[in-house]
């Protein structure tokens, strides 16, 4: 009796884990810069009082890279880098912020990293950032900052594409 409880167990094992494996989360794409590649291109918008910029290139050698800068009163306050990279098999955004003498704000070898959540044909949702697709020409990205209180509030930043 005891091989047979054994047996029932474990295919019982095999059968949930081929399960979960056939049925994705609905709308669900895979963790693929491909997947993501509606985010490249040249964004302008405003936030935090003044004008932003964000240039995105298109995915080669397994990342995308992204230029930033807020620029208040006609002088640019800071500036980022950004990648969005693969990394077993998943994706990863990391930045560096520079302010506006390009003198850096995190240490050499420190970065700001957001690890993916999901992804879907509208959405590529990171930890502490996202990226959502309104339409060919316009995307919001929601970013988790934390205020004077030490609260997390979320900023948005409402983008246009330029042609």
């Amino acid at each position: 009796m005891k091989p047979l409880f054994t047996l029932i167990f474990l295919f019982s094992l095999l059968s949930f884990s081929q399960t979960k494996k056939e049925t994705p989360i609905k709308g669900q794409l895979s963790p693929t810069l491909k997947n993501c590649k509606w985010i490249s291109g040249t964004w302008h918008g405003e936030a935090f009082g003044g004008i932003t910029e964000e240039i995105w290139s298109e995915p080669s050698g397994g990342s995308m890279m992204a230029s930033f800068k807020l620029i208040n009163e006609g002088k640019v306050s800071f500036y980022e880098i950004e990648i969005i990279r693969e990394v077993e098999n998943s994706l990863i955004l990391q930045l560096k912020h520079f302010d506006n003498n390009l003198k850096g704000w995190e240490t050499k070898n420190e970065t700001v990293d957001f690890p993916l959540k999901e992804i879907t044909p509208n959405r590529v949702v990171f930890e502490g950032m996202s990226f959502e697709k309104i339409s060919d020409t316009e995307m919001n990205i929601y970013v988790d900052i934390k205020n004077d209180n030490g609260e997390i509030e979320v900023v948005t930043f409402n983008y246009k594409k330029r042609q």
